[in-house]
């Protein structure tokens, strides 16, 4: 499909998305949405029973993969397994599971679900923030896995992007 080739040119980190029960999936749907209010969005699919899980407990974590998380995105990728069998997690505050090995994670309340064709376009606020460690993200391009090369110098300024903390940071 054209559509999917195309798209797929646009580079992703991967997260797992979970919530008590535990259920969980993998997503490359998933971005910061506004700082003030702290909000995040994600996409599930409408069929998705980990999504239904989500929307009945009213709470979730974003785990971000690190690039040697592929086999945790696989599982999490795939539907009718245990997705939790061999896979070390602690819960949040919440309950919500936080996957070992990951680069950092968050938590958050569902606030809205909104249409988007055959996914839901799903708002939550930030309720906690974990701890995050040096290393690369796990990538999705082209259908395959992949991460980042790092190029050494300062922060690029950016004033569009929501990955800075503060306005004075870069000016």
């Amino acid at each position: 499909m054209l559509f999917r080739q195309v798209l797929g040119h646009f580079c992703t980190g991967v997260t797992v998305i979970t919530t008590v029960g535990p259920a969980g999936f993998a997503c490359q749907a998933f971005s910061a949405l506004s700082l003030d209010p702290p909000l995040v969005t994600f996409c599930p699919g409408r069929a998705s029973r980990s999504w239904r899980a989500i929307e009945r407990e009213g709470h979730f974590a974003v785990n971000v993969l690190a690039e040697s998380q592929q086999d945790v995105s696989r599982t999490f990728g795939t539907a009718g397994v245990d997705k939790f069998a061999g896979i070390g997690w602690s819960p949040a505050a919440s309950g919500a599971p936080v996957l070992d090995g990951v680069l950092t994670w968050l938590t958050a309340d569902v606030v809205a679900a909104h249409d988007g064709g055959d996914h839901l376009i799903v708002v939550g606020r930030v309720t906690e923030l974990g701890p995050y460690r040096d290393g690369r993200p796990l990538l999705f391009h082209r259908g395959r896995y992949t991460s980042t090369a790092f190029v050494e110098g300062p922060p690029e300024a950016v004033d569009t992007l929501l990955a800075w903390p503060r306005h004075d940071d870069w000016i």
